[in-house]
This record gives C-alpha cells, structure tokens and sequence, in this order.
C-alpha cells in the first residue's frame, strides 16, 4: 500500500511539472537575439619605469635619479603621490652585481597617465633624463562596469526592435518578456605593445607634439530574448 501511494505521489509531481512546463511553452511567443557593441578610447595608460645607475654608467645615483623623475613628473601636472607607484614590493631596490665588486641599483616603477598626449610627454621627459628602459605596460577604461551595463541595454532594445520588426507583418504585438539570457559581456583589447612601439616611433619623428591616440577598446554585449505574442 505503501509502494502504491509513493508511486502515485511521484506521479502527480510528474504531471505536475509538465503541467508548469506546458504552460510556458504553449504561450505564443518569439525569440530574438540582441547585440550592441561600442568603442572606447582608453583613458588609464600605464607606463612601467625602471630606473638603473646602469644608464648613466654609474654616474648618477638612483636617488638622484629618482628625485630628478619626480620633480619632473610634478613640473608636468601628475600627481606622483597617487598615480606612480612601486611595482616592486619585496624590496625598496635591486642590486645588480658587476665584476663581482661593483654595485648597481635599479628600481621599477608604475606611472598611470590619462591620456597617450600625456605618455608621449613623459617618454620625452624620461628620455631627457636618461632613463630609457621604460614602456607601455598595459591600457584600460576607468568605467568598464558602467559601459558594460549600458551595453547590455543597448543589446536589449535591440532585441526589442527585432522583434517588433519581425512581427509587424503578421500585424501582431509584442507582448512582456518572459525569458532573457544574458550573455557574458566581453571587452577587447588592442595591444599595448604595438600601441607603445607607434608611440615611441612617431615622438622621435617630428620635433612637435604629436597628435597621437592608442587603438580604442572594444565592448560587447550579447542576449537572447523571448517576447510573448499577442494576436
């Protein structure tokens, strides 16, 4: 008797769930994928600076050097406190060993810079210094979750417009969502090293300023959407 009522209670569960499931299925509805994608300059430039007494031949210390980096990095505007930092943690300085005597200090740092204007000035700057072992480390967007969100409303109303594009000729309307998935939003980004080759090229090119811009990140977002259809 028992066996019997365990069987019938899985049964009406079974029934049950198709019963919830046939209801969502048997409503009219139409499934539209929605996209958006934008452009974005990058607007965090990272610079990595390795200072080194190797550059001078052992003429000029690292701290002098070092002091040389700062007051010039403030002359230019950049808040050295908050965007210039060690990316050496372990030590406050390298020891670099010549001849088994002689010591030679290096130290690595990491400038932020808002724009490639900025960074092409700081190259010319650390170059004037003669600190030369410096690059492009990496780019990146400040709001990347803001632009990532609109980027998905964007992706849904493109949806939307699919839909009701769709459906005009069967002159019926575009009901309530009642399904979206939200597909992972993806950034692209250019590459830093070819970015900062075109950079140094193009400052040792002309006397002036060049006009310059790093390739532009890339944002996408991707959904799919079903729409109920009303007659």
């Amino acid at each position: 008797m028992q066996k019997i009522t365990l069987t019938s209670f899985f049964i009406f569960l079974f029934f049950a769930g198709q019963a919830q499931t046939k209801t969502f299925i048997d409503q009219p509805y139409i499934e539209v994928a929605g996209n958006a994608d934008t452009s974005v300059t990058p607007n965090e430039i990272y610079i990595k600076i390795e200072i080194s007494e190797a550059d001078t031949k052992n003429k000029t210390s690292l701290e002098d050097l070092e002091r040389k980096m700062y007051d010039a990095l403030k002359a230019m505007g950049i808040d050295v406190e908050k965007n210039l930092t060690t990316s050496d943690l372990t030590s406050n300085f390298k020891n670099y060993f010549l001849r088994g005597k002689q010591v030679l200090k290096s130290k690595e740092y990491m400038l932020k810079v808002s724009d490639a204007v900025t960074a092409s000035k700081v190259f010319m700057k650390l170059e004037d210094l003669g600190i030369s072992n410096s690059s492009i480390d990496h780019v990146d967007y400040s709001d990347v979750e803001g632009m990532k969100n609109l980027m998905r409303t964007k992706a849904m109303e493109n949806a939307k417009e699919r839909a009701l594009a769709l459906t005009k000729p069967l002159r019926q309307e575009v009901g309530p969502a009642i399904y979206i998935s939200d597909n992972e939003v993806y950034m692209v980004h250019p590459m830093e090293r070819q970015a900062g080759i075109v950079l140094y090229e193009k400052q040792n090119s002309a006397q002036d300023l060049p006009k310059i811009d790093f390739e532009k990140i890339k944002v996408s977002s991707n959904i799919n959407a079903k729409f109920i259809l009303k007659p």
